[in-house]
């Protein structure tokens, strides 16, 4: 009996230490804030209140959308395109950003600009997109080493989620007929919903339940089993980057949320990728309905979430 409890025991930590990247690290969060919350509320309004809905169906909207991110990108690279295709006689576009040289391998940060139907979708995802136009401002500062592409997607949402009519589909393919080498993906998939009252925060599963907060304030950064190297350096970055917490998971996906987002796609391409989120419905009960509206974000912890990124971008360019 002694022996079985010894073994359950290990197999237990083996368990803890391979879904949840536990870092021993001594450094101290930087204090220093290079994002501003409200240049992200901005955008969030933008996109939740005056561009909607940006749901499929409302094809003019979703290209009000690309243009409105184009027109913040291009004050911050001069290297902006437009990534169009046509679906069932429509036409949408993604939305690619360039920043550094023209290198063999490159960095891709992605988020969807649609939403599940004619929601706001401030959570899901006008979070996501003002994150990435903020990194946009991030990476004009200082040129990286590396190629870094930021994508806008189209079209992650239902009915065309888990289809090759994603935008992030189309996008990692292109990657792919070319052979271009991805060294990492990050999927911005809600960023702005925190909460520090108890029990606010679920997890898939019971088990997990063990290893995981019941408090939903902190940014999660999940992997598939494979990605576990990136998704413990993407942990490590954002750790020293601010003092929001972060958590990470690395699991299968046959767990139910792990790849609810773009990144499904690049691992489809072959490529690494994580997603970055506040974990959507096992937090927000705002998830997927009309009350995902601006005011219900935090946005000081969203601009701590974009600087995590943007010190993950680089170092992994580095």
């Amino acid at each position: 009996m002694l022996l079985v409890l010894i073994i359950a025991c290990l197999l237990l930590i083996g368990l803890w230490f391979w879904l949840t990247q536990p870092l021993l690290s001594s450094a101290t969060p930087s204090q220093q804030r290079t994002v501003e919350a409200t240049r992200l509320q901005a955008h969030v309004h933008k996109l939740s209140v005056e561009l909607t809905p940006r749901d499929e169906s409302h094809v003019e909207n979703l290209d009000r959308v690309a243009a409105y991110i184009k027109n913040e990108f291009s004050q911050f690279t001069e290297s902006v395109s437009e990534q169009p295709y046509s679906l069932q006689g429509k036409s949408y576009r993604n939305v690619i950003a360039r920043f550094g040289p023209e290198t063999e391998e490159r960095i891709v940060v992605g988020a969807h600009y649609d939403t599940a139907g004619p929601l706001p979708g401030a959570d899901d995802n006008a979070s996501g997109v003002a994150g990435l136009i903020e990194l946009a401002r991030l990476l004009s500062l200082q040129p990286p080493p590396l190629r870094i592409e930021l994508v806008a997607f189209t079209l992650e949402e239902p009915p065309y989620f888990g289809t090759t009519g994603m935008g992030s589909s189309v996008h990692a393919e292109s990657l792919r007929r070319q052979n271009i080498r991805v060294r990492a993906m990050f999927s911005l998939e809600m960023i702005g919903y925190f909460s520090d009252a108890p029990n606010s925060q679920r997890v898939p599963g019971g088990l997990l339940s063990a290893f995981y907060p019941s408090t939903g304030n902190f940014i999660a950064v999940v992997g598939r089993p494979g990605d576990w190297s990136l998704v413990r350096r993407t942990k490590a970055a954002m750790r020293n980057a601010s003092p929001l917490p972060v958590y990470s998971i690395n699991a299968p996906r046959i767990v139910s949320g792990v790849d609810f987002s773009d990144q499904l796609n690049y691992w489809h391409a072959g490529y690494n990728a994580v997603m970055i989120t506040d974990t959507a419905f096992y937090r927000n009960p705002n998830y997927h309905t009309a009350h995902d509206t601006e005011e219900k974000l935090d946005y000081k912890r969203m601009a701590m979430v974009v600087e995590g990124v943007y010190a993950a971008v680089i170092d992994l360019a580095h």
